[in-house]
């Protein structure tokens, strides 16, 4: 007995210890000493220092491209979109290597590493390049930055890609690994976790958008992202101080690799006729096979609502391009002398979430769950297709307050004047970026849970990587759609939907196509998601 005590120090009046995880030594763990919020805060404060970092390129990057880069106006959002394509699929990698070999806890420390590296890096590159004369207007070569320089600045940026790719599927998935869904208590609190995870990281990126962009344009480039260096160091050090309390999911060795498993049944349902024709299961398939099968059959239902969801990505991709350029034509003055940074308007998406957070979980929720019967309110799938709802509508929108500022701009003959700023108020922008943040609330967090809750235990990494791809290739989408439609629209020798002169241009236009798109979506979304059958009910059949 004295030899179990001492293999089992945390051992609190007799609790039993919790099965299948340990502590970082490989012990036994309890709830009275372990995982729970205790945990989930020191991962939280890591997760928003990266959400912060992160934001605080990605917000005021079109800036930096179309400024000390030179940069054109579509190369520089194409190029923001593929950048933050990349950083949101990459996760799919980085789930392959975390369920497979290194696991979420290393994967974490990784991506830690990775952060500091990247963005100390991207502050050199920023020093550099500032060496450097500005660009004239007449666009002479020798105020251009060295390509060298600029290839070692989106290498930097390419390293924070492949931080996130480590970092993204596993942060949220080893936060909700933190509690039991055994445990009554920690199942409810990991229920309401995912809403306030979420409002942990529109705090980060809130602060990111508004301070960052500041420094950067007021104190210089390299002054704002050496301060982002220096916040993923601290965190990183946060998260170290949470090693003891972490519960760490034991991988069982003869169970093989997770991704071989589903390989495996893949084949199977290939080759099995039950697959296609819905025939009678062969007797021959032993308990384990059967589970694997429908493992596979599981995951293969989730792919129509990752498709259908794309939609919702391109729309995010706008939030730190094309809504960023039209606030730089805008009057962006309050109380008559201090003008804002046009990626300070961006404060209002972040503004939106934290606002609408508190009121979803502790208003909304309850209210609905008295009308609908449903513990959380809204199915997970109710709650996406509401906010692909909205982020259409925010599209609507977005094209009617552009086509107001064109009209300004030729109301006051500003159509040929590129730099003018037209007499019309930043806050035609607010709710366009308002309702982009409700739509997140809805969308990011029920996509969060849904994929993270459809997914086998194992590949819990790769179900939050599934939500981060949603973003990615709706990046790469809205990328390629920015590039096919301004290489149309001046094939012509006419002006592009994308001139880098705005007043010129037509980014209405863009938002009623991305309407559409949105609109065609959600009615394929409603259509696959009211033939779904979650995994629970799936369970309780079997």
């Amino acid at each position: 007995m004295a030899m179990v005590d001492a293999e089992a120090p945390f051992l609190e009046g007799g609790e039993e210890p919790l099965a299948g995880v340990s502590d970082f030594r490989g012990r036994p763990v309890y709830h009275v000493t372990s995982g729970g919020w205790r945990s989930a805060i020191f991962v939280a404060v890591v997760e928003g220092a990266g959400s912060f970092a992160y934001y605080g390129v990605s917000a005021n990057l079109i800036t930096y491209l179309t400024g000390p880069l030179s940069h054109s106006n579509a190369a520089a959002a194409a190029a923001v979109n593929v950048w933050t394509g990349t950083a949101r699929l990459l996760p799919l990698l980085g789930a392959f290597v975390a369920d497979s070999w290194l696991g979420r806890y290393w994967s974490i420390i990784l991506a830690c590493t990775l952060y500091v590296l990247g963005y100390g890096m991207i502050t050199l590159a920023s020093t550099l390049l500032a060496q450097q004369p500005s660009p004239t207007l007449d666009n002479d070569s020798s105020s251009r930055p060295l390509s060298l320089q600029v290839a070692f600045f989106y290498a930097s940026l390419y390293l924070i890609a492949v931080a996130q790719g480590a970092d993204k599927p596993c942060g949220l998935s080893f936060t909700a690994d933190q509690f039991d869904p055994d445990h009554p208590s920690e199942c409810a609190a990991r229920s309401s976790f995912f809403n306030w995870w979420h409002f942990s990281i529109a705090v980060g990126i809130g602060i990111a958008i508004n301070v960052v962009s500041y420094i950067q344009e007021n104190f210089g480039w390299g002054i704002g992202f050496g301060m982002l260096c220096t916040v993923m160091i601290c965190a990183f050090v946060v998260f170290l101080l949470g090693i003891p309390t972490y519960r760490l999911h034991v991988s069982i060795a003869s169970s093989g690799s997770p991704f071989a498993r589903l390989s495996h049944s893949f084949i199977t349902l290939a080759n099995n006729s039950s697959f296609f024709f819905r025939t009678k299961r062969h007797q021959y398939e032993d308990e384990d096979a059967t589970t694997n099968l429908e493992e596979a059959r599981g995951m293969l239902r989730l792919l129509p609502i990752w498709f259908a969801c794309l939609a919702f990505g391109v729309v995010f991709a706008q939030i730190t391009t094309l809504f960023n350029k039209q606030g730089h034509t805008l009057d962006r003055r309050i109380f008559g002398v201090l003008e804002l940074p046009p990626a300070t308007l961006q404060t209002f998406w972040p503004a939106a979430v934290l606002l609408f957070v508190p009121f979803y979980d502790r208003v909304l929720v309850p209210t609905l769950r008295c009308v609908t019967g449903i513990p959380s309110g809204l199915t997970l799938l109710q709650r996406i297709g509401t906010g692909m709802a909205v982020s259409l509508a925010a599209m609507c929108v977005a094209a009617l307050v552009e086509a107001r500022r064109l009209e300004t701009t030729r109301q006051h003959e500003l159509v040929d004047d590129a730099g003018a700023t037209v007499p019309m108020s930043w806050a035609w922008l607010v709710p366009q970026y308002m309702m982009v943040g409700v739509a997140d609330v809805f969308v990011i967090v029920g996509m969060q849970e849904f994929f993270y809750d459809q997914m086998p235990k194992e590949l819990r990494s790769l179900g939050i990587a599934l939500y981060c791809s949603v973003i990615g290739v709706g990046g790469f989408i809205s990328g390629a759609l920015i590039s096919l439609i301004d290489r149309i629209t001046r094939s012509g020798g006419g002006d592009s939907w994308f001139s880098d002169n705005l007043n010129r241009a037509h980014l209405d236009y863009f938002y009623w196509v991305l309407a559409g798109l949105s609109a065609a979506e959600l009615v394929l979304y409603i259509y696959f998601a009211r033939s779904y059958v979650y995994k629970d009910k799936r369970d309780r059949a079997k």
